[in-house]
């Protein structure tokens, strides 16, 4: 019997528990066309995309790769009810669909009757446990650890807590970067691992040499920590100096930031006056207070300034703490292999003996 074939892979499709998530201006269809062919599972980051690049980005991820893979978008992006109506068209390849602030029940059920699965982040059990009620086929928990959007509680205290809340397969996300938190992961009872960071220090990332360079030279996992300055929300980032002047120049400041980007945001996506009013009402309905609607559109902006512009110390840099612990950027095909191997290694000496995991003359050395 493989261990490592779980629900993720029968559900998905895939040949590992290998998830690669949809980080906004990153997850790009080569990235993603590299995760599949390597046996994993990739999620194309829509929510940055317009719809013509949408397509396009789909027409060249469909002839990168034989896979199925995942497409990620929100129900804020001007362009929502579009992306949904590309994905069902190519709900041939487009084995599942994530999101944080989701689609309605009905939209969900659409997906689901179209074969589309439905696979939600969240970072609470409350909202693992409604995300099921609205019908989600899996559920990805991002403990405290992860990158960009976080809560506040460990993935090692956040795991069991959903494990023990929902009866759909759960994928573990935050602090994993290598085959044994695989492995751990599997003990703990998830389907798999889904991870960013990771994925962003590989060859075949988009990002810029300079912004990777940053990424690199992190050494101590409290330098990537989590602020509400770029847009009122906890988001973990590595300290830069544009993170630093954000803190310290108060609301107000922020506020004439997000005033900013709100408008370069529209002029990137194409969004009219109308579309852009309709959104921030649309925003205020859900509960977010008028500043917070503001500064909604701070975090692509200043994301896309370091992982498109490649100019880092103008930018935010969303990243999990795990980036203190990577050094190497290696293909993605040679990252998978390395992942599976540690895994299997370390699952084959915990299953000859249970001691492995606590007698280090019994541990096995990848």
């Amino acid at each position: 019997m493989n261990a490592l074939e779980t629900p993720l892979t029968r559900l998905l499709g895939c040949r590992w528990p290998i998830v690669q998530t949809a980080m906004g201006w990153v997850a790009d269809a080569r990235l993603v066309a590299a995760t599949c062919n390597a046996g994993g599972f990739g999620f194309l980051a829509a929510a940055t995309l317009s719809t013509a690049e949408l397509e396009a980005a789909l027409a060249a991820l469909r002839s990168a790769t034989r896979e199925g893979f995942g497409v990620n978008f929100h129900m804020f992006q001007p362009n929502a009810r579009e992306v949904v109506e590309l994905i069902l068209r190519h709900r041939d390849r487009v084995r599942a669909v994530s999101y944080g602030r989701g689609p309605d029940a009905a939209t969900i059920r659409r997906f689901k009757d179209a074969g589309v699965l439905c696979m939600p982040t969240v970072g609470a059990v409350k909202h693992a446990v409604k995300a099921v009620q609205l019908g989600a086929d899996l559920v990805t928990v991002q403990g405290a650890e992860g990158g960009g959007h976080t809560g506040a509680v460990p993935t090692t205290l956040l795991l069991p807590q959903v494990l023990d809340a929902v009866r759909v397969p759960v994928v573990a996300a935050g602090g994993f970067y290598d085959g044994r938190g695989l492995a751990a992961a599997l003990a703990f009872g998830a389907a798999g691992v889904a991870m960013g960071t990771r994925f962003l220090l590989t060859q075949e990332s988009p990002v810029p040499r300079a912004t990777l360079q940053r990424y690199l030279e992190v050494s101590d996992p409290a330098r990537i920590r989590a602020s509400k300055a770029v847009d009122g929300l906890p988001q973990r980032m590595i300290d830069n100096p544009l993170l630093a002047r954000l803190e310290r120049g108060g609301r107000l400041h922020r506020l004439f930031v997000a005033l900013g980007s709100a408008w370069r945001w529209r002029a990137h996506t194409g969004m009219s006056l109308a579309q852009m009013m309709r959104t921030f009402f649309a925003a205020l309905a859900e509960g977010d207070s008028a500043i917070h609607t503001l500064m909604a559109a701070n975090a692509p902006m200043l994301i896309r300034r370091a992982m498109v512009d490649g100019r880092p110390d103008e930018g935010v840099l969303p990243a999990g703490q795990v980036a203190a612990l990577i050094q190497d950027l290696p293909a993605v095909a040679e990252l998978v292999a390395r992942i599976v191997r540690e895994a299997e290694q370390r699952l084959a000496a915990l299953a000859a003996n249970p001691q492995a995991s606590t007698n280090p003359l019994l541990k096995v050395v990848p």
